[in-house]
């Protein structure tokens, strides 16, 4: 499974990655990461969050082997 980060100086709270997967996004005064890994099944939402991202605060972090 995948990992995904928030690059918090870079966020401005729009709210798109939450608007796209609020299963994997939360915005509120900050941006919260709501799931640790990245099941397989949501890998492609996580990504156009990504790509929906208009600072490009977020990217994939490290991959896990478990």
């Amino acid at each position: 499974m995948k990992k995904v980060k928030i690059i918090e100086e870079q966020c401005i709270f729009c709210g798109q990655c939450e608007a796209i997967i609020p299963e994997v996004f939360k915005i509120t005064d900050k941006a919260e990461i709501l799931l640790e890994e990245i099941p397989e099944g949501l890998e492609e939402r996580v990504q156009e969050a990504i790509d929906a991202c208009p600072t490009d605060a977020i990217v994939w972090g490290e991959e896990t082997t478990s």
